[in-house]
């Protein structure tokens, strides 16, 4: 018997021409191999035979009413994004049918019954979301506090949107229907598609970079982290491009964070002997410094209120405005040797104030480079943090002695975007899915173009809007309303695009 994957056809409900036997990567649907209109084996190309073979169904229609309740209830009182709410209720709105949880199939976790059922294994996802609490198992006996405990534990997860029906369906029905009381998913955040270049990725066509070339570029886990969650899709498919890569690295990385942090703890080094300046001698707060606190702190709550919405991209971007009030405050105050030797103790001050903040950096990029954080915290000669709710300058003390200085990221050479391109298949990569539809063209917008650097605040307010309509015409489309309904709010859209393309073509003349 054929694996799922290794059947392909039309899809029959959006004519993609190399849908799967298990879903359609165009229009996310998920299929069973005898639905594929004119089916082929992958291997050989030739049409498969089907059998009869006797298998296991979940009856998930019997639990329509109880998950159902469930999912308007969690997506209540938890935060879903916006794409894995729809993909819920289309759906519930369909209906839920039967659905196979078994396969003929030499790989995979055994039918546990003999007889006929012998040779047969369960369908990966049926069984692979039973693998989160039998994980939780390996690691403690009382992993039920964990997953049978829903009045005191919150359940995250974290997916593309192509994963969404089988973790907020098919396996909290399958939880719901075993009559026991389990912590059920609260919080779901999930992704639009990644692109790559002028395409997809493909690792079947050797197109794009997957995580076993990653560590061959000899490019830094935090780069990685960095590019990847300050481009995550969170509302709209965005693009894996080696020129916006290079750049993050080189114009934010480098320039804003490396900046700030190497050139205070250097300073220290060379200037005090990496001790910590006395708050006795140091001048009192001025203006600048309590802007810098205010800045600060209005930030963090803002970096604060990011995470706690699961806003992960908007998290980020904070953090790194943090690290930008940080330079602005070194150019402010002109720290270097003529204030050092002039103006000792504003120097004490600027000092005292920037180490920590920088402490506090580690703290806020935790989440995001921990590596990076560790590497902070390293050269502060201090343990890693928890965050604060405030930043005030009361963590790294007078009298302290720190590291000496290291460099947290190094500049890539814009040259290493042709080599990538070509050796990561950038520049033959596979046509978007709309090209290979047999039916009418997709009326999808194109993606927005990717801005370089720190952006402008033109920039940003545009983008919210792009995110917002977006959100609003995909919900027209899941609703299926009236096309007249739908087509002016898509045309906005297209506006909205052509209008951030023709800023982003002003701003980088």
């Amino acid at each position: 018997y054929l694996a799922d994957r290794f059947v392909e056809g039309t899809c029959p409900k959006c004519n993609y021409d190399d849908a799967r036997g298990d879903q359609c990567d165009l229009c996310g649907s998920l299929l069973n191999a005898t639905d594929l209109i004119n089916p082929r084996c992958k291997l050989d190309g030739n049409r498969p035979i089907q059998k009869e073979s006797k298998h296991m169904f979940l009856d998930l229609g019997k639990l329509q009413p109880q998950c159902e309740a469930w999912f308007e209830k969690a997506s209540t009182e938890g935060r879903w994004s916006a794409n894995g709410k729809i993909i819920t209720q289309s759906w519930f709105k369909e209906g839920l049918r039967l659905r196979c949880i078994t396969r003929d199939l030499k790989w995979g976790t055994p039918v546990p019954f003999k007889g006929e059922w012998e040779g047969k294994v369960f369908y990966v996802w049926f069984d692979a979301p039973i693998g989160y609490p039998s994980i939780t198992a390996t690691y403690t006996k009382e992993w039920e506090k964990w997953w049978k405990n829903p009045k005191d534990v919150k359940l995250y997860q974290f997916m593309g949107k192509d994963n969404v029906p089988f973790h907020s369906v098919i396996f909290p029905s399958s939880l719901i229907g075993t009559g026991e009381e389990w912590t059920l998913l609260n919080t779901l955040s999930t992704t639009e598609y990644l692109q790559y270049e002028t395409g997809k990725f493909s690792k079947s066509r050797g197109v794009g970079i997957f995580g076993n070339n990653v560590q061959e570029t000899g490019v830094p886990p935090s780069v990685w982290r960095y590019y990847l969650l300050s481009n995550r899709p969170e509302t709209n498919d965005s693009q894996y491009l080696w020129k916006d890569f290079i750049a993050r690295n080189n114009n934010e990385l480098l320039a804003n964070l490396g900046n700030f942090v190497n050139r205070v703890i250097k300073f220290v080094n060379a200037k005090y002997e990496s001790n910590v300046p006395s708050l006795e001698s140091a001048a009192a707060p001025t203006e600048s410094d309590e802007k810098l606190i205010r800045e600060v702190n209005d930030r963090l709550k803002l970096y604060i209120e990011a995470l706690d919405d699961v806003k992960i991209r908007e998290g980020l971007r904070v953090a790194m405005e943090i690290s930008a009030l940080g330079n602005a405050y070194l150019q402010e105050n002109k720290i270097d040797n003529t204030l050092f030797a002039e103006h000792k103790d504003r120097c004490d001050r600027v000092v005292i104030t920037a180490l920590n903040l920088i402490y506090l950096l580690s703290a806020v990029l935790f989440p995001y480079m921990p590596s990076t954080s560790e590497s902070i915290a390293r050269q502060l000669n201090a343990p890693v943090r928890l965050l604060s709710d405030v930043f005030a300058v009361d963590s790294i003390l007078p009298g302290h002695v720190i590291n000496k200085a290291e460099y947290l990221f190094k500049r890539i050479d814009e040259k290493q975007e042709d080599i990538w391109r070509a050796k990561y298949g950038g520049n033959s990569s596979e046509p978007a899915p709309e090209d290979k539809k047999k039916k009418k063209k997709s009326s999808k917008p194109a993606a927005a173009p990717v801005f370089q650097g720190e952006k402008p605040e033109e920039v940003i307010a545009l983008e919210k809007k792009i995110e917002d309509q977006g959100a609003k015409v995909r919900e027209l489309k899941a609703a299926k309303t009236d096309a007249a309904v739908v087509q002016p709010e898509l045309q906005t859209l297209l506006e909205l695009k052509k209008e951030l393309a023709d800023l982003f073509a002003k701003l980088t003349v």
